[in-house]
């Protein structure tokens, strides 16, 4: 699941050429949640573009997953000024400001601009092979409420690093 989350942050990097080799800001917990929480709709979807062909009748990307996307969708209008916030800062400093060429759009399409690319970013690069891991792991985050899965992920994403430094990709998460 790292690694779907790792394309979806590639996705949100890829909005700005230049951004990765920006100066690292690391973002707080709460907006790295907010940012996750976020794009995990498209996140799902690009998953269930990609895997649903490939999975049997009955897998959960191939019907269900379409009530967790929607269920975490909802709760999307609360975590996008996080969500923003973070897109601001993982943009600030690169040779295209991407955070103001965004802020001249309303927010609403700024959501539709991220969204889209990470649902793209994901659908074309995942591995198939992964499709039935992941379908096994998402029909079991499925119960969980939006913001408990994006903490768990944020959990997960400083437990798995090293010592001093949480890292999501490129993204530094701050840990103090």
């Amino acid at each position: 699941m790292a690694r779907i989350f790792a394309l979806a942050a590639s996705a949100l990097l890829v909005i700005a050429p230049g951004m990765a080799r920006a100066a690292e800001p690391c973002l707080s917990p709460a907006e790295f949640s907010s940012l996750v929480g976020f794009a995990l709709p498209g996140t799902i979807a690009g998953v269930a573009q990609r895997c649903g062909p490939t999975l049997p009748d009955g897998a959960f990307l191939r019907g269900p997953a379409r009530g967790m996307i929607d269920r975490y969708a909802s709760v999307k209008p609360t975590l996008w000024p996080g969500a923003k916030a973070a897109i601001g800062k993982m943009s600030a400093g690169a040779p295209t400001d991407i955070s103001a060429l965004l802020g001249q759009l309303p927010d609403p399409q700024q959501q539709q601009i991220v969204e889209t690319m990470v649902t793209g970013m994901v659908a074309e690069k995942l591995p198939i092979a992964r499709c039935p891991e992941l379908d096994r792991l998402l029909a079991i985050l499925s119960p969980l409420p939006p913001e408990s899965t994006a903490e768990a992920i944020g959990l997960a994403i400083g437990l798995g690093s090293r010592a001093g430094q949480a890292r999501f990709g490129k993204i530094v998460i701050c840990t103090q």
